[in-house]
């Protein structure tokens, strides 16, 4: 049974963990960094975790589970452009207020996926066709416009995302400004345009 106290240290660890892995991605992140932003020793992160590895690992399992809920909240049964749209919006609240696991997310895919290939091949691409068949129930159904289901979503993340993502980027173009000003209502236009049947 783990102490109030080793939980609290596992916690942590995690979050210095997603500090740095989210900034330095796998391979540019270290242990000593890792206990640096920990204010722990580096045996004291050994203790709870035996490897930069198990963090990371750690932090990913917990995160495809958040990553996969808004998808799976989309209602089957519900009206097609409100229900992508409910989506679209659920990714867009997810990047602003999770920009540090969008950038994990991001680190692990643009690295080829090394540690989440399996669920991404799994359980993120059965739930993705899932979803692509009830697309294409609502646009048979005249509720939405006929659009590829499997680009719809890429394109949701890839919009959605980018805020987090490439915030940095955002805030040097904008002169500082929130990079999520005015995100929301220019996304719900563009896609409100989109699906229009």
């Amino acid at each position: 049974m783990t102490t109030r106290i080793q939980r609290r240290n596992r916690r942590r660890i995690l979050e210095a963990a997603l500090d740095v892995f989210s900034a330095q991605g796998f391979r540019g992140a270290t242990l000593d960094q890792i206990a640096g932003v920990a204010g722990l020793s580096k045996p004291n992160l050994l203790y709870y975790f035996d490897s930069k590895e198990a963090m990371h690992r750690a932090l990913l399992d917990d995160l495809l589970d958040i990553w996969l809920a808004p998808l799976r909240a989309m209602n089957p049964d519900g009206n097609g452009r409100e229900e992508i749209l409910a989506y679209m919006r659920r990714k867009l609240q997810m990047s602003r207020e999770l920009p540090r696991e969008s950038r994990l997310f991001a680190n692990e895919v643009l690295q080829g996926a090394p540690r989440l290939a399996d669920q991404i091949s799994g359980d993120l691409k059965r739930l993705v066709d899932d979803q692509a068949v009830v697309i294409r129930r609502w646009i048979s159904m005249g509720q939405i416009a006929a659009v590829d289901p499997y680009h719809l979503i890429f394109s949701i993340w890839a919009l959605t995302q980018h805020y987090a993502d490439f915030d940095a980027q955002i805030r040097l173009i904008r002169d500082g400004a929130d990079p999520m000003d005015g995100a929301d209502g220019f996304l719900e236009t563009l896609f409100d345009k989109l699906l229009q049947p």
